[in-house]
């Protein structure tokens, strides 16, 4: 159905109310869905401004350009410190990541056709050559903090500076795949705000270099003090094991998942029931080909593979999840052949989402997600976003999680109002499923019929608020009230009557307004 926006002839229009809008003259006052009375509607230059600046912006002067250094031959700034290099094992990494790439760009039909000598030696030249070029990029690339900055430097022909302002930064990340933590190093990624991708991965340092450069980022940028000699960000070391170093949790632990009930969360999903089905579809086409030949059993089992990948992917990407606090800064620490530790301002969280997946409501267990204003929403990997808040868990459980993240919010007493009797022919099955409520510090909303969701999104992250009405919402007297975040996300009431719409559009803007002018 088209959401054209209602054409009242006594009201503003309907599909956009950014600024504060104002119920029609003739409708009636209709109580309010919390009990709280709607304010009156503030005037247009109470609506937050939205643009944000350039993640490379330097608020602190002009960045030098990469042709008035001196380089590689390290330099000291007047008011920075000694360039560094990456470790030198990383080129071996990437090499080894450029022949994986390699393999499996060059397919099993290759190797069919020249041989496995002639293979052989194909993979041997363009990993040689994908390893030269890593020596070379890693001897080209650098970094250091300088004043209120980190810059990045890398190219040989082309040279490139980064700056990053340190007062954009959002969140950091030590993330250690499974050839980084056979080899004991780590990689440090950046999160800025408007940044359209991951900033400045330095990929390779030490694990205790990586934990270290990330407390001293995070208290440069305010978000952590200066870690102090307990050692809580360093790396935990068992005297006589022969294990990689793991990153310790610092800060107040909150939970830990266990993973017996994450093996479990994920067999009650709809793709854990239709995986026999994909695998025996798979076997039966290799059956039934008559073709035993090497090839035919490679690929018979790559496709078996990506069959599985879903669903085992979650669970290695989940494994040993734990969540702390260490003052305004949510810790997570979670993967098994990837290990991520990532550290999330909580002044940067824009919404938290509650989902409880039909198999899963016969345990009680639910997930729970966050939206963090000034990470990439358009990347393809979403294992790179902090939105983990809780994999899978109890009521109580993301109840107390959810007092941290949003203090004062109780997960398990949040009441919500259905909307009216008449959109039954809308929704003839789950009417009861969607809901709203205006609350002291959160707007939230609910919606799904088999899948259930609940979005909390405090008044101060509101960016915008639009009613939008559909033809068939115009006949039956409907609206939906869109309840917009920086990030392009947040919290939609659906299908509410068309004055209360506009009266809880109007008072989603005043309190905005009042939060955003409080903090």
């Amino acid at each position: 159905m088209s959401d054209r926006p209602a054409e009242p002839s006594t009201a503003p229009p309907a599909d956009t109310a950014p600024h504060g809008p104002t119920p029609p003259a003739d409708t009636a006052p209709v109580p309010s869905v919390d009990a709280a009375p709607y304010g009156p509607v503030p005037s247009a230059d109470a609506a937050p401004p939205g643009p944000t600046s350039s993640a490379d912006a330097a608020p602190h002067g002009p960045v030098p350009s990469a042709e008035s250094v001196a380089w590689p031959a390290p330099a000291v700034d007047g008011e920075g410190e000694p360039r560094q290099r990456l470790h030198p094992l990383s080129p071996l990494l990437h090499g080894a990541k450029s022949l994986a790439v390699v393999i499996a760009g060059l397919s099993w039909s290759t190797l069919s056709r020249v041989g496995f000598g002639w293979f052989a030696a194909m993979v041997a030249v363009l990993a040689l050559g994908a390893t030269v070029l890593s020596v070379i990029s890693w001897y080209n690339t650098g970094y250091h903090v300088v004043g209120r900055e980190l810059r990045v430097y890398e190219g040989l022909l082309w040279r490139r500076t980064r700056a990053i302002p340190l007062e954009r930064l959002q969140a950091v990340e030590v993330v250690r795949p499974l050839l980084a933590q056979l080899s004991g190093l780590a990689e440090l990624r950046l999160e800025v705000v408007g940044g359209g991708k991951t900033e400045a991965p330095l990929a390779y340092l030490g694990v205790a270099d990586a934990a270290r450069l990330r407390e001293r980022l995070l208290a440069l940028a305010g978000r952590v003090t200066q870690p102090s000699g307990r050692g809580d960000a360093t790396p935990a070391v068992v005297p006589g094991s022969a294990a990689p170093p793991v990153l310790a949790a610092p800060g107040r632990k909150l939970h830990a998942v266990r993973n017996q009930d994450l093996l479990v969360s994920q067999l009650l999903t709809p793709q854990a029931f239709l995986l026999p089905f994909g695998v025996a579809f798979v076997v039966v086409q290799f059956v039934t080909a008559g073709s035993w030949s090497f090839v035919a059993v490679a690929s018979t089992l790559t496709a078996m593979a990506g069959v599985l990948l879903q669903p085992v992917r979650r669970v290695l990407d989940d494994w040993n999840f734990r969540l702390a606090r260490d003052g305004g800064t949510l810790r997570v620490h979670n993967g098994l052949l990837e290990t991520r530790a990532q550290a999330v301002p909580l002044a940067r969280v824009q919404t938290v989402r509650a989902t409880w997946p039909l198999l899963w409501r016969m345990k009680g267990w639910l997930r729970l997600r966050l939206e963090v204003a000034g990470y990439s929403l358009a990347d393809a990997d979403d294992r790179n976003r902090p939105d983990r808040l809780l994999p899978v868990g109890d009521l109580p459980t993301a109840t107390m999680i959810v007092a941290e993240v949003l203090p004062g919010v109780r997960l398990d007493t949040l009441p919500l109002t259905p909307p009216p009797t008449r959109t039954r022919w809308l929704h003839p099955l789950g009417r009861r499923a969607f809901g709203a409520g205006l609350f002291d510090e959160v707007f939230a909303t609910r919606s799904g019929r088999l899948t259930r969701q609940l979005v909390i999104l405090p008044y101060a992250r509101i960016q915008s608020v639009r009613v939008v009405q559909g033809p068939v919402q115009r006949r039956l007297g409907l609206a939906t009230v869109h309840a917009d975040t920086a990030g392009g996300s947040g919290a939609t009431a659906q299908d509410r009557d068309l004055a209360e719409a506009w009266a809880i559009a109007a008072e989603l803007t005043t309190r905005s307004h009042q939060a955003q002018t409080q903090t």
